[in-house]
């Protein structure tokens, strides 16, 4: 099952651990994320909101002073079942911070 995922992956992804800031119409919310691709990333929280819910969301990459503001959508959700870990799947929605995320990662 994760080969098939991976085959759809458009950019590479890195595990890390980077505080993120993620706004929606009710509000605004901190969480860690441990994956991160230009494409997207993975919020680890108790909380995780609704698959298709948009958001912004803010971080900064280690090391780094720019701060990334990049809209995105909940593109699946999951809450603590015993199993996997709790949190949120986001793909990002604007492809040209897509594609400045990509070249910083690169250099990263």
């Amino acid at each position: 099952m994760a080969d098939r995922f991976r085959t759809r992956r458009r950019y590479r992804r890195l595990t890390l651990r980077i505080a993120v800031e993620y706004a929606t119409p009710s509000g605004t919310q901190r969480a860690e994320a441990t994956t991160l691709g230009a494409g997207g990333l993975f919020i680890a929280t108790d909380d995780p909101l609704p698959r298709g819910t948009s958001l912004i969301v803010t971080f900064s990459l280690p090391g780094q002073s720019q701060r990334h503001q990049i809209p995105g959508k909940v593109v699946w959700s999951q809450r603590y079942d015993g199993g996997g870990s709790p949190g949120m799947g986001i793909a990002f929605k604007d492809p040209s911070a897509c594609g400045a995320l990509a070249r910083e990662l690169e250099a990263h």
